[in-house]
């Protein structure tokens, strides 16, 4: 950086403290250091730059590492139910559904990504077209090399005799051929024919 620049920060940051306040060489260290800022330092520098960009390098290779693909799929469980609900049905059900319902979805994927190697884990996503008008899927987890589903999410609209309409929550698993049909629990709708989802 200029020192000409450099000496009106300085006086700037005295002049609006009153003084109290000094900067130190640490400040100009780390500005010289934050990559945003390298276009700004000048040709004189540009070695101290390119040396620096392995390091910024392997960071993004640690970030890579660190990623928990276990609490994206959870995000992404949670968004592709609200699509599927829509704003008719949405609303009413979000309450039960947050405290029932979605901590046992969220048990289910982690018992699933429990077992999965590193590998297969990152190659895990979700399908992002829940079924509409009265169709039961909310969502798909598949390997995306493989194309295979490993578990499925539904819910199901039940009448129930004097009672009302139901829906009932469930996933099928990939371990046992998608034969049993696992429970997650019900909510209550109305007497009432509940809308279409999506809509």
């Amino acid at each position: 950086m200029k020192k000409w620049v450099q000496k009106s920060i300085v006086i700037m940051v005295a002049f609006l403290t009153f003084g109290l306040i000094t900067p130190t060489h640490e400040i100009w260290d780390a500005f010289d250091q934050n990559s945003s800022n390298r276009s700004a330092i000048g040709s004189s520098n540009a070695n101290r730059a390119s040396a620096a960009e392995p390091e910024v390098i392997d960071n993004t290779e640690i970030q890579q590492e660190a990623i928990d693909y276990g609490s994206l799929l959870v995000d992404a469980a949670k968004e592709q139910s609200y699509i599927k609900f829509g704003t008719k049905i949405g609303p009413k059900i979000s309450d039960e559904f947050e405290t029932i319902i979605f901590p046992k979805m969220e048990e289910a994927i982690a018992m699933t990504v429990a077992e999965l190697d590193d590998e297969s884990l990152a190659s895990l996503t979700i399908t992002e077209k829940p079924s509409g008008n009265y169709g039961e899927k909310i969502f798909n987890i598949t390997n995306s090399q493989t194309g295979d589903d490993v578990i499925r999410f539904h819910v199901r609209t039940e009448k129930r005799p004097q009672e009302g309409y139901y829906y009932n929550f469930h996933y099928h698993s990939a371990e046992d051929n998608f034969m049993t049909h696992y429970n997650l629990g019900d909510i209550y709708w109305e007497k009432n024919t509940p809308p279409k989802w999506l809509s």
